[in-house]
């Protein structure tokens, strides 16, 4: 798996979440996760989660670490899975950065006991006709979120070194799980 952060402003709306998306913008071919800083303003024609879309949703926050990733050869149940394994990543290098920090993990969503249950991350998986895709964003500030959120300001975890860990991270743990995949043998074969 590739992995990359980008150092430009990217300021995310929904439409980052496509096929390709790494390849056409950074000429990144294959499996990737990248980084990025940017605002986040998800419109209703972006949004990907029913539930958001039906509640009509405000997906909003000024200041967020971002990252996209995209796998092939998976169905929706794999992403969500490797959703959820980027957030228990994330989960545990918090706790390692700041050991006093609350954090905790509900399925793809991580929440920070701090002055009440503060939301710290959003988080989306779906599948297009070539790929899966995956967004997950993290707050860097609190600014411009429209429910009580939690940041890696509040946590006093710079955001450029998390970002490149967690790129290291997940990346060392999809290859893992490549090879885990290539090495067994089917069970109706005969030893």
């Amino acid at each position: 798996m590739k992995n990359k952060l980008i150092t430009t402003k990217i300021n995310y709306d929904g439409s980052q979440l496509a096929p390709l998306f790494a390849y056409k913008n950074f000429g990144i071919l294959g499996p990737s996760i990248l980084a990025f800083r940017g605002s986040c303003d998800v419109t209703l024609e972006h949004m990907v989660d029913a539930e958001d879309l039906i509640e009509k949703a405000e997906i909003k926050a000024h200041d967020m670490l971002h990252f996209i990733i995209e796998i092939f050869g998976a169905d929706l149940t794999a992403a969500v899975s490797l959703q959820r394994l980027l957030a228990s990543l994330m989960q545990d290098l918090i706790k390692k950065s700041n050991p006093e920090a609350k954090v905790h993990r509900e399925g793809d969503d991580l929440y920070v006991q701090l002055k009440g249950k503060k939301k710290l991350t959003i988080s989306i998986a779906s599948r297009s006709s070539v790929s899966s895709q995956i967004h997950f964003g993290i707050n860097i500030s609190n600014k411009g979120t429209p429910v009580p959120t939690a940041c890696l300001e509040d946590l006093k975890i710079p955001f450029k070194p998390f970002a490149e860990q967690i790129l290291k991270d997940f990346s060392k743990e999809y290859i893992s799980i490549v090879e885990a995949t290539q090495k067994v043998r089917p069970l109706f074969e005969s030893p």
